[in-house]
């Protein structure tokens, strides 16, 4: 999996979890963020500024 801001490979832990984030859009399309990436971004307005 990838984030959809930075492209970097986002790791999986051994129970098949993100260790990052979903951020929902107005549509209901769920977008994929890194830990480092949603670290950066704090709102989800922000996060999908930057996924668009």
């Amino acid at each position: 999996m990838k984030c959809e801001i930075c492209s970097n490979t986002i790791e999986i832990t051994f129970l098949e979890k993100i260790m990052g984030t979903y951020v929902k859009d107005e549509k209901g399309k769920k977008h994929l963020a890194c830990f480092e990436c949603q670290k950066k971004l704090k709102t989800k307005k922000e996060l999908l500024e930057k996924i668009s």
